[in-house]
């Protein structure tokens, strides 16, 4: 066999393994794919979306659906294959992995953040439909999560308005904290709580963790609101993106006649803050091809998102640009008796 054969023979399978190194090697990089849609003025097995206890409802057609997108978790394993496809793929997108998770967060972290703004956007969503419906809802601090088998499980709940801990009044997330830290490991520690209007008492027993006390919640801000209502949105949705179609669902369900005039809206966007502001999110341009796909006639577009929204695949949808509540909310109604009125619009934005 002459020395140059030998040699190819030689090179051509180091050649294959280093390109199935370069192809297979992970690579820092997260990818955004269309994720389902939800219409929140709906039910799921019976249950709806949007629950109100004390108040008068309203049952009506239409549909408001929140979008979603499924984002690869931070131990994910992304091949330069995977960034290839995800690039080449009009409806997908791939990202630095840094500008979605934090350094060393792992999945358990990212859900359980997930979690928790979740829950915070459910709160800012009621009490800004509750504002724009001339109620005054109360800040309050409250419990946003509650870690599974840790000592608050089974006796803290999502929600609970924390009022005292050891007999002391607490106001802020961190008086939370400290208080639970000040505490003796393996002693029943006092919480006074409201739950569903109703003054209680209950006791959690702290438990080390790395040397500190802890009982295994996540508190912030919330608000004692003057009744009752619920998102029942499933447990593999989290963040805070759906806080506008909340909001918009939970006024549509408090006040009579269909908001939307039986057709379909869709929509995405943060509520900031009980006034209703609206503030951007990740992943549009994977939510406007999932609305799309849903049949949605328009699709509700923080303000700040809008040059980049207007790149993705969306059809005849029209794009709607939405700065507050109180404007997403003229613009339905505006679109729903005129559907060729003028809209605030994301082109020019």
């Amino acid at each position: 066999m002459k020395r140059r054969t030998r040699r190819t023979l030689v090179a051509v399978p180091v050649l294959l393994a280093l390109w199935a190194a370069v192809l297979l090697v992970p690579l820092p990089y997260v990818t955004y794919s269309p994720g389902p849609t939800v219409d929140v003025l709906g039910q799921k097995k019976g249950e709806e979306y949007v629950e109100v206890e004390g108040r008068e409802t309203f049952r009506d057609d239409g549909q408001l659906r929140m979008t979603t997108v499924y984002v690869t978790f931070p131990d994910a394993r992304i091949t330069l294959v995977d960034v290839i496809q995800a690039w080449l793929s009009p409806e997908r997108a791939v990202v630095p992995r840094d500008s979605v998770y934090a350094d060393g967060e792992t999945r358990e972290d990212a859900e359980l953040e997930s979690e928790v703004q979740m829950v915070a956007s459910q709160d800012l969503a009621i009490a800004a439909a509750m504002v724009e419906l001339g109620l005054d809802p109360q800040p309050a601090l409250q419990v946003l999560s509650v870690s599974q088998d840790e000592p608050a499980d089974g006796k803290l709940e999502v929600h609970d308005v924390l009022r005292t801990v050891g007999g002391q009044p607490v106001t802020t997330r961190q008086q939370v904290i400290d208080a639970v830290r000040r505490a003796t490991a393996g002693e029943p520690l006092e919480f006074g709580i409201t739950r569903d209007g109703v003054d209680q008492t209950v006791e959690v027993t702290p438990e080390l963790l790395d040397g500190v006390p802890r009982i295994g919640i996540v508190p912030g801000l919330g608000f004692d609101f003057p009744f009752k209502v619920r998102v029942n949105i499933p447990d593999n949705i989290g963040g805070p993106s759906a806080g506008l179609m909340f909001s918009l669902a939970i006024y549509d369900t408090l006040t009579p006649g269909s908001l939307t005039g039986g057709k379909i809206v869709a929509g995405t966007g943060t509520i900031e803050d009980p006034q209703g502001l609206v503030g951007p999110i990740g992943g549009i341009p994977q939510k406007i091809v999932a609305a799309n796909k849903a049949d949605a006639e328009i699709f509700l577009v923080p303000a700040d998102n809008c040059a980049e929204a207007l790149g993705a695949p969306r059809g005849d949808m029209q794009l709607v640009k939405a700065t507050t509540m109180a404007d997403a909310l003229a613009s339905v109604q505006t679109w729903a008796k005129n559907p060729d009125a003028e809209l605030p619009s994301c082109e020019g934005s």
